[in-house]
């Protein structure tokens, strides 16, 4: 059994912070899947998909860590070729990675109790942003 669902977010970019549970979790229930997995990606080469919990302190904490890992203010080569002021949030997506696989259990995806599944746009601006979902099992 597998199902595929497609969903669009508009996003303030900077590393703005997207919870995404609700809708995976309606995904995977509207699958059928009982047991599985749910494969997430979501497009573009500047913003990534995780867990976390999503709270306000951990949200800081991801974005200062990003922050320190590939800070706005360094020279970038990227802004050699293109001028567009993004080079950062490039080399965060990379850091991150566009996609994510949650096991499926009882027909919900497997996580923890404060595990959220989240975006993160580190584009310089505002994004329309889409995202998929691919549940395969049983």
């Amino acid at each position: 059994m597998v199902g595929s669902f497609t969903r669009r977010l508009s996003t303030r970019g900077e590393g703005h912070v997207v919870d995404l549970t609700a809708d995976v979790i309606e995904c995977v229930a509207a699958s059928g899947v009982r047991e599985g997995t749910a494969s997430l990606f979501v497009p573009g080469s500047t913003a990534g998909l995780t867990t976390i919990e999503y709270e306000p302190g951990v949200v800081q904490d991801v974005g200062d860590c990003f922050e320190r890992l590939a800070p706005r203010e360094l020279e970038y080569a990227h802004e050699q070729a293109w001028h567009d002021g993004n080079g950062h949030s490039h080399v965060r997506a990379a850091l991150l990675g566009p996609s994510l696989v949650l096991p499926v259990r009882d027909g919900r995806p497997l996580l923890g109790t404060w595990q959220q599944v989240v975006l993160i746009d580190f584009d310089n601006g505002p994004r329309q942003r889409t995202w998929s979902v691919t549940v395969m099992g049983e």
